[in-house]
């Protein structure tokens, strides 16, 4: 299993658009992905509704996980979307 650690780069954090980038980039990788806070249970990063409901704002640290072929580019390809300001990408 491997994992990451990224801060949250949009400036109105993890909401609306920035989130439905995150989830349709997370349903385009070929392995399973989940997103949560460190420490606490992990949310499936293809559900919009899960990915909505962690609240993260700019500047927290989220803890993307996944295992199997390809994990590692996968978790590093989400990693850079979830780091970049999505608001300011528009």
């Amino acid at each position: 299993m491997h994992s990451i650690q990224v801060t949250v780069g949009s400036s109105s954090g993890l909401h609306a658009r920035p989130a439905s980038l995150f989830v349709q980039a997370s349903a385009r990788q070929p392995v399973k992905v989940t997103v949560g806070r460190p420490g606490q249970a992990p949310v499936d990063a293809r559900s919009l509704l899960s990915v909505l409901a962690l609240a993260a704002g700019r500047g927290e640290i989220l803890e993307l996980t996944a295992s199997g072929e390809g994990a590692e580019d996968a978790l590093k390809a989400l990693a850079e979307l979830l780091a970049t300001d999505l608001d300011a990408a528009a």
